[in-house]
């Protein structure tokens, strides 16, 4: 009996997900709601603002276009502090619909910075986690080579966790 090759079945092509990268030469430019919301973030962080316990705070405008806003709470021991952004979020799904459609975070400069502007900065790594599991279509502000622009956070973390 001859031996026959066993064929193999053909394999589907592979889809694009909601977490296909897009390209990061294709910022956004920012609008007047932007601005807005970093004007927010920067407010609450001029207000507030204590050396190694407030110095992040963050914005996220709601898919209905309220603001809501939080601040890092700094601990003695690091890893037990809170980032800005998850205590906005958790105000946006206590306070409205906990919709994200844009987020930005701004920072305060250490004492040991000459630069004591406050500046917009990109989420941290975790803070990106969380972004995408409760909007994987939000927009995230942060500064790129030549300026302020607009990402979608999928872009910040192309191959995040799953369970």
């Amino acid at each position: 009996m001859p031996c026959w090759p066993r064929r193999r079945k053909a394999r589907r092509p592979r889809r694009l997900t909601s977490f296909s990268p897009v390209p990061l030469d294709a910022p956004l430019l920012l609008d007047a709601g932007d601005h807005e919301l970093i004007a927010a973030a920067t407010e609450i962080l001029a207000r507030h603002y204590k050396p190694f316990w407030h110095t992040v705070a963050a914005a996220i405008r709601g898919r209905d276009g309220r603001i809501w806003t939080g601040l890092h709470l700094g601990t003695t021991v690091g890893r037990l502090a809170v980032c800005a952004e998850p205590i906005a979020l958790g105000r946006a799904i206590l306070e409205g619909d906990g919709t994200i459609a844009t987020a930005v975070a701004v920072r305060h400069p250490k004492p040991e910075e000459t630069d004591r502007e406050l500046a917009v900065v990109s989420p941290c790594g975790a803070c990106r986690e969380l972004l995408l599991d409760h909007a994987p279509d939000a927009l995230v502000l942060l500064r790129g080579p030549a300026g302020l622009i607009k990402l979608p956070v999928r872009v910040l973390l192309p191959l995040p966790y799953r369970r």
